[in-house]
Parts: structure tokens; C-alpha cells; sequence
């Protein structure tokens, strides 16, 4: 592992497999939720965008239908 960054909290080192560890003042390692606020805080990692919610095809179809209806 390589060190990557030294706060006054966490030292951050980087894996061969190209993962994260932490760990804090008294060098006990950081899991889970915490780990991974410090990485954000650090800029590591990245907060995916919410996905936008696709169009629904039913109802596009259903008034399809009717103007179609009315039509004949």
C-alpha cells in the first residue's frame, strides 16, 4: 500500500487493487460508513447522480388509442 494523503484525523493509503484504506489518529482502521464519508470529504470518491425517471409508455399508448378512436 502506498500512503496517499495525511490529514490531522486519517491517513489515506491506496491499494495495489486500487482501493482505499483509512486510518484514523490512534491507527486503528476506519470501515464502513465512516470510510467512506472520509474518502468524499477527501474528493475519492464520487456521489452518483440520481438517474432521471424514465417517461412511461402506457400512457402515451392510451392516448394513442383514443385519438385514433375519435378519428375514425
Amino acid at each position: 500500500m502506498k500512503k496517499l494523503k495525511t490529514t490531522s484525523d486519517h491517513t489515506i493509503y491506496e491499494k495495489r487493487s486500487g482501493r482505499y484504506a483509512v486510518k484514523d489518529k490512534r491507527k486503528r482502521w476506519v470501515q464502513g460508513d465512516d470510510k467512506v464519508a472520509v474518502l468524499r470529504t477527501e474528493g475519492l470518491l464520487k456521489t452518483p447522480e440520481p438517474k432521471a425517471a424514465p417517461a412511461e409508455p402506457e400512457a402515451e399508448t392510451a392516448e394513442g388509442t383514443e385519438t385514433e378512436a375519435a378519428a375514425e
